[in-house]
């Protein structure tokens, strides 16, 4: 049987180029593996909110029998280099070295939450054929969510004239010019910013299993317009999608560290409906 303490994540380091991407691999407490889960974080900030959210998920599905293994791309929290040295499709092969890392004669199952969602997309795109992919809150615009970013930092530079208008168009030229922009804290380079722009989510037809999980202000609503319309586009392309709403705070942008304490157990839920080891 697995120690409790193994379930905080054996910390340790994929090889890559530029330098080790730290990983938290969770071991299964007992038993057999149920199967392994690739957890991907969202951007930048999103992603330093998110982590105590991520790991309590990771924990309770090491605790139920699945191996999960939580990383940091290039650039990111614990791994090798630097948000600005980053790229998409840097990101994109660290996607690939972390289903590597768990792969096994069990199923995987890839989960995204916001622009980890994106990231799943693109991989999938370019060959990565997971079992199930689990969405938690997802980006489905890349232009959208670039546009939300820059914002942040247009809004910055104006800093106290609150009738200014907020405009990117300046800080879109500087990536044109092959520059890197500063946007709270981060260098965001071009080589970066242009992946995700152009980066669209659509899961190709590359995997049947699709759970998504959407927390809003009340649990067991129907999902927003916009999500619904990717699920019908992807249950047209032939995916069976289970859907599910949760009350909770949009934990990966408030101000203070949030949670939603339902959260593991719906992921848990999800994850067996999708790879079908429990009925539904």
């Amino acid at each position: 049987m697995t120690s409790p303490s193994a379930l905080l994540g054996r910390p340790g380091f994929l090889p890559g180029p530029g330098g080790g991407r730290f990983v938290l691999d969770f071991a299964p407490a007992s038993g057999a593996c149920r199967g392994c889960l690739v957890l991907l974080q969202p951007f930048a900030e999103e992603a330093n909110k998110s982590r105590r959210m991520l790991s309590e998920c990771a924990r309770a599905a090491a605790a139920s029998g699945w191996r999960v293994l939580l990383g940091d791309v290039f650039g990111t929290g614990d791994s090798a280099g630097d948000f600005s040295e980053a790229s998409w499709d840097i990101w994109l092969a660290d996607v690939r070295r972390f289903c590597d890392g768990v792969s096994g004669n069990v199923p995987l199952v890839m989960c995204g939450l916001r622009l980890g969602a994106l990231l799943i997309a693109d991989a999938l795109r370019g060959g990565l054929r997971p079992d199930a992919v689990l969405l938690l809150n997802p980006v489905t615009s890349g232009k959208l969510a670039l546009t939300q970013f820059l914002r942040i930092g247009a809004a910055s530079e104006l800093g106290s004239d609150a009738s200014a208008r907020i405009d990117t168009r300046g800080l879109r030229e500087q990536l044109g010019r092959g520059e890197t922009v500063e946007i709270a804290g981060y260098g965001l380079p071009p080589a970066l910013a242009s992946g995700i722009e152009a980066c669209e989510f659509a899961l190709h037809g590359a995997v049947s299993r699709v759970g998504w999980i959407e927390i809003g202000s009340v649990a067991g609503a129907e999902l927003p317009p916009a999500a619904v319309r990717v699920v019908e586009r992807l249950r047209a392309d032939g995916a069976e999608v289970c859907a599910e709403t949760l009350a909770g705070p949009a934990f990966w942008q408030t101000q203070e560290i949030e949670a939603v304490p339902a959260l593991p157990a719906a992921l848990i839920s999800m994850l067996n409906r999708v790879i079908s080891l429990d009925a539904a």
